[in-house]
């Protein structure tokens, strides 16, 4: 528990602030792994996203296209959301297979005969060893 003072004119307070318990950190995300599929609701948004900024040109708010269409969304009947939802789970069939596999390719480990490479390209290594040696060139002068 710490203490705050505070130095003021007229009502002095008191403030009292407890000590945050240590936040455990969030496990990195592997950027293999494959993205989850979108429902129905957000297939049909990305089709609405277009057409209401075609409609509404000046129209820059994030919050005035989602309420438009989810407004659209609830008045659909069954029906007319059937096409969204077909293509939802075509996509969820998508993702569940790309899951398995690289849930399979993890399940493999890494292959010793396949090199990783590293995230920077030869040229980048290159260029990065031709600018040391024009350095040292320099502090010779």
């Amino acid at each position: 528990m710490e203490l705050h003072f505070v130095y003021c004119v007229g009502v002095c307070r008191l403030s009292v602030k407890k000590a945050a318990p240590a936040k455990k950190g969030k496990a990195a995300k592997d950027p293999n792994k494959p993205k989850r599929p979108p429902s129905a609701f957000f297939v049909f948004m990305e089709e609405f996203r277009e057409e209401f900024k075609r409609k509404h040109p000046n129209s820059k708010g994030v919050a005035v296209v989602g309420k438009a269409g989810g407004d659209k969304w609830r008045s659909f009947s069954d029906a007319e959301k059937a096409p969204y939802i077909q293509k939802a789970e075509k996509r969820k069939g998508d993702y569940e297979k790309a899951l398995k596999s690289y849930n399979k390719k993890l399940a493999e480990g890494p292959k010793d005969d396949e090199e990783e490479e590293s995230d920077r390209s030869k040229s980048e290594v290159n260029d990065e060893e031709d600018d040391d040696e024009g350095s040292e060139e320099e502090d010779d002068d």
